[in-house]
């Protein structure tokens, strides 16, 4: 029975992964549930247990198989060390760690990558969502056809940066329809009823450091089976799940049929109906990248297409716990069997 301990219990990162671990094969575990001295005594619950969220102390990680770090970067920062020191297998989800040296950015999902992990990796950063969904994408199109070019603007949600973000677009919306002051502590800017390629000089969330994070990701996952990645991130007036209007160029023409075999699969699900258009609500809950298709098809033969634009969107937080979760049963064999060292 492997122990596992969540940093970061109380943020909605913390939560949704702990839903992800109890919906898989590391159910069994024994949890416990840490966080910083203001999330200290909440009660919560794993599976049919009730326990409570614990301050992280100097005991903390002891005997711990398996510590996911899910909350803001300073507490990553802070506490990931001690969790190595003890013995623990790291798992970033903040991805504080991304540009440490030895730490892998991960997505078992894809295809096979030249790093992999081994005793001697430290830690393990699970790829940013939006990062894992353009790769899944670019993925599939090059079992249809090489691509030549790929550009994608992504809508970042609020929940991308906490509940604080969160907070604060749902006081923004309150006020600006009271006609009252906006709250600006976050954003610096007003995130409401708009869309944001910057925001304010005193804001606490950064834009450019979130496109580079997406940037290293994707980079990583891809180790160079992929066309670089023309990328930009609007942030969106939307609490909860990322959208994606991406635009591809393939190197030949291609049947229309083959390009939507290709993108269809596990982890993808290609929606055919205009109907049934992907969105940020439509993707909520789901465990799956949705994706619509729009094709500029060949002039000359109706049914090739070298030019395709897709509508995504998925999940944010779902993706990446089950991302998170895909890595830690990846790292299993990496981990004894029985007693815990």
């Amino acid at each position: 029975m492997y122990k596992i301990a969540i940093a970061g219990a109380s943020t909605l990162l913390g939560r949704e992964l702990k839903e992800a671990l109890e919906d898989s094969t590391l159910a069994g575990a024994r949890f416990v549930l840490l966080d910083e001295e203001e999330a200290q005594g909440q009660l919560d619950q794993v599976g049919d247990e009730v326990t409570f969220v614990q301050v992280i102390d100097g005991g903390s990680f002891e005997r711990v198989d398996f510590t996911f770090f899910a909350g803001p970067e300073s507490l990553t920062r802070k506490h990931w060390r001690q969790a190595l020191r003890a013995g623990s297998t790291v798992l970033d989800l903040s991805g504080a760690l991304d540009q440490e040296t030895g730490v892998l950015v991960r997505a078992p999902w894809l295809g096979p990558v030249a790093a992999s992990a081994d005793l001697f990796t430290p830690a393990v950063v699970p790829a940013h969502p939006a990062a894992l969904a353009l790769a899944l994408v670019l993925e599939r199109l090059q079992l249809a056809a090489p691509v030549r070019f790929a550009a994608a603007t992504v809508l970042e949600p609020a929940s991308a940066f906490g509940r604080a973000a969160m907070d604060e677009l749902h006081q923004q919306t309150v006020s600006l329809l009271s006609f009252q002051g906006l709250p600006r502590a976050t954003y610096d800017a007003q995130a409401a009823y708009n869309l944001l390629a910057g925001l304010g000089e005193s804001a606490t969330i950064s834009l450019g450091a979130e496109e580079a994070r997406i940037r290293r990701h994707y980079e990583a996952l891809g180790d160079g089976r992929w066309p670089a990645l023309a990328l930009q991130v609007i942030l969106a007036p939307v609490f909860h799940g990322h959208a994606f209007s991406i635009a591809v160029e393939l190197e030949r023409a291609v049947e229309i049929a083959a390009i939507e075999d290709a993108l269809g699969g596990e982890h993808v699900d290609l929606v055919l109906e205009d109907t049934d258009s992907p969105s940020n609500l439509a993707a909520t809950g789901q465990n799956d990248v949705l994706v619509r298709l729009r094709t500029e098809r060949d002039r000359r033969n109706p049914n090739l297409a070298t030019r395709l634009f897709l509508w995504a969107a998925s999940d944010n937080l779902r993706l990446h716990a089950q991302n998170a979760v895909a890595c830690a049963l990846d790292l299993r064999r990496l981990r004894p069997a029985g007693t815990v060292q």
